[in-house]
């Protein structure tokens, strides 16, 4: 079973949910409050993003960590790797 092994990237992953959970917390709260169902579905969209674009840089980093390790060290690898790892992340979220 593959881990993250980036301490940035875990980090960075980390951040996306706890900022997930906070605006979950908003919503659990507007409904208590009894506010409206169009700003309530506004924000459970905006959790789902945030949801979704944590995801998709999971899924990148581990593709990302995968490759690195099969390609090892080849020249220029490296380069070409986060090049088009860069251009597969704005691929998916395009998904969204």
């Amino acid at each position: 079973m593959t881990i993250l092994s980036d301490q940035k990237t875990r980090t960075d992953l980390l951040h996306r949910l706890k900022r997930a959970e906070g605006q979950l917390r908003g919503v659990q709260r507007m409904i208590e409050e009894g506010d409206d169902c169009l700003a309530i579905a506004g924000q459970m969209s905006a959790v789902r993003k945030a949801l979704d674009s944590a995801y998709v840089r999971m899924t990148v980093c581990f593709i990302e960590q995968e490759l690195g390790e099969r390609l090892g060290d080849k020249a220029g690898a490296s380069d070409d790797l986060a090049h088009m790892m860069a251009h597969m992340e704005a691929m998916l979220g395009k998904l969204r």
